[in-house]
């Protein structure tokens, strides 16, 4: 089981989410149905429950919904973020205020299910790379946001986290170069991640996207720490792993672009050290879990 490290920026990402959450369905007035419907004394106990299997996500940010709607509600986790579930298992235990309880379900159950998904997806692709030695990484398509919380579900998947932002890593990409070639009257993608290099501070990571090997064997001469092959057949990604092993082995190489599961697994055969995949975050499909009702 991997179990993930529910960080200070995640955290800090779900609070301001979880205000927004809960503004957008109380505003000022409140939930008007439980209060009209649900005395306030009354109890109830919640058994949260996974319906289809996969790997569970976002269940600190359970107890944060209910931290802020009310301190006397309880909310007991079964298990840990990163765990794999069956249809049937029950992740955590809630109870408190049956009114606090009904107003918390819909925005706990949206967090839990969607980073659920995301955790779910993300191990799919790490289970049909495995036996080799490519990594599974998220890129930057998140819900804007959503950036810490996705790529902590990542996590939670078995994934790896790429860069955060623009501010943690260069990753010169097409457009950089075509901009920087006519400002600068220069042509060689290995002279900008020289430039790049400079620029920044010792430890940062320096990319650069190559659509071709021409391109790849320009880039090593830079060289850089990781080169992004973008949209290469299997074929192609191969012969880029013969040439970065002759030329800069200390190099590592990323595959991108229309990855699949029904192609991961022929992707990382070809000897790529990562596999960076947007649908991780920006496709997944979410959980299936539900709130059951226990009575008090």
């Amino acid at each position: 089981m991997n179990v993930p490290v529910f960080d200070d920026l995640a955290r800090a990402n779900a609070r301001q989410l979880l205000e927004m959450a809960l503004r957008e369905d109380l505003d000022d007035a409140g939930d008007l149905t439980s209060r009209a419907l649900i005395d306030e004394q009354q109890r109830g106990h919640v058994s949260v429950v996974v319906r289809e299997p996969g790997i569970v996500a976002g269940l600190p940010i359970v107890d944060m919904v209910f931290e802020q709607l009310d301190s006397q509600v309880e909310v007991r986790r079964l298990v840990e973020d990163g765990t794999a579930v069956e249809a049937g298992m029950t992740v955590a235990e809630i109870r408190g205020p049956l009114r606090t309880l009904l107003t918390g379900e819909r925005t706990a159950l949206n967090f839990l299910t969607h980073l659920s998904g995301i955790a779910t997806l993300t191990s799919r692709y790490v289970a049909a790379a495995t036996g080799t030695a490519a990594k599974i990484l998220d890129t930057r398509k998140t819900l804007p946001g959503w950036r810490h919380l996705q790529k902590y579900a990542v996590r939670a998947g078995g994934g790896t986290n790429h860069r955060i932002g623009l501010y943690d890593g260069v990753l010169i990409k097409d457009n950089h170069l075509a901009g920087w070639a006519v400002s600068q009257q220069a042509q060689t993608i290995a002279a900008a991640i020289q430039t790049a290099r400079a620029s920044v501070k010792p430890g940062i990571s320096i990319e650069v996207e190559v659509d071709t090997l021409e391109q790849l064997q320009d880039a090593l001469d830079g060289p850089p720490d990781i080169v992004l092959l973008d949209n290469m057949s299997c074929d192609t990604l191969r012969r880029a792993v013969e040439l970065r092993n002759q030329r800069q082995p200390s190099v590592q190489l990323e595959a991108s672009g229309g990855v699949t599961l029904a192609t991961v697994a022929q992707i990382a055969a070809t000897g790529v050290e990562r596999i960076s995949i947007g649908a991780l975050t920006h496709s997944a499909i979410a959980l299936d879990l539900a709130f059951d009702w226990s009575g008090q």
